[in-house]
């Protein structure tokens, strides 16, 4: 008996240092991966985080990152599955239902019409639990007053369901609920009040440099320098690393035509340092914005470059084909 029960604690004993084994592989798995997704490097960051879920598959840290790794290669499919593992192994977690959202969006968004209208209702059955669990999850709650803002009453959208979740964020945090007010009346087309509400959003200390950023986005479209250097300045203090500020700085003073060798080389700066990801500049708008500086100095050649390298990178890029059918009539 006692030589049984010998047994059965060195086999625990086994089993206990086998687990932990396959839980330290799949955290240092995760770690790579992190490295490179934060490398922009996408397709290795899904190959080591697919090994390192293997070695723990009750990691839905692991599931989470492989969801925005999925979603950056925009392979749907696989970032909903990805999702849903998180969510079924942490069904409590708002940031979990967040990503399940935002991958059924994305999906919703290259979908056909008909297929598209199951994708939104999930899409909006996900945001709206992600803030039943967390109310001040604000980026699901950003995510769930865009969606109510632009999608149709079918699948859940309303002006006056997005007005309730603006009002909640406008008592928790004042900038938050300005943005949300801003970005239901751009989803509108409603520029002027846009304007203003975003105005405000950056003067009420706002902690949030995707925020600030995407406001940045708006101006930069909008051709406001002025403000695009507040963002460059609010951002740069919330997130000192975040290599954005750099870009909007840029495309400031290419809109007001000064300091072009100073903008030329914050430009390459950020080509140098900037993610190829969603929420920051991509590649081919720092290529427009070149070719629009160049273009300023009289160098028609260079800016050519730019712009058709801009829409060899995407080439569905629209500005970019704009301006360089502009430089060709002229």
């Amino acid at each position: 008996m006692e030589m049984l029960q010998g047994r059965k604690l060195v086999l625990v004993a086994m089993f206990s240092a086998g687990t932990a084994l396959w839980a330290d592989s799949g955290q240092e798995g995760l770690k790579a991966g992190k490295s490179a997704y934060e490398a922009s490097e996408y397709t290795k960051a899904v190959q080591l985080l697919q090994a390192a879920a293997a070695n723990d598959p009750q990691n839905a840290e692991i599931q989470l990152l492989l969801t925005k790794s999925h979603l950056e290669l925009q392979q749907h499919d696989a970032a909903i599955r990805n999702a849903e593992r998180a969510v079924a192994l942490k069904p409590r977690s708002s940031l979990y239902h967040e990503w399940l959202g935002r991958a059924f969006g994305e999906k919703a968004d290259h979908a056909s019409w008909f297929s598209a209208i199951s994708l939104a209702k999930k899409t909006h059955q996900e945001l709206e639990t992600a803030v039943e669990l967390d109310e001040r999850n604000f980026s699901a709650r950003q995510a769930l007053v865009e969606f109510e803002c632009s999608a149709p009453g079918i699948v859940g959208g309303g002006e006056d369901k997005a007005a309730v979740n603006i009002r909640k964020l406008a008592e928790m945090d004042a900038a938050e609920g300005y943005y949300a007010s801003g970005n239901c009346r751009r989803q509108k087309k409603d520029f002027a009040v846009a304007d203003a509400e975003f105005g405000k959003a950056l003067e009420s200390n706002p902690k949030s440099e995707e925020l600030v950023y995407d406001i940045g986005d708006y101006e930069v479209r909008r051709a406001q320098p002025e403000r695009l250097f507040e963002v460059a300045e609010i951002g740069e203090h919330i997130a000192p690393a975040d290599p954005r500020h750099i870009y909007f700085r840029a495309v400031a003073l290419v809109i007001r035509k000064e300091k072009a060798q100073e903008a030329e080389r914050m430009l390459r700066e950020y080509l140098n340092k900037g993610p190829v990801r969603a929420g920051y500049p991509k590649p081919a708008a720092v290529h427009l914005w070149l070719g629009h500086l160049y273009e300023n100095e009289g160098k028609l050649n260079e800016a050519e470059k730019e712009f058709r390298t801009a829409v060899r990178i995407e080439p569905k890029y629209k500005p970019a084909q704009e301006a360089l059918s502009t430089l060709k009539k002229n």
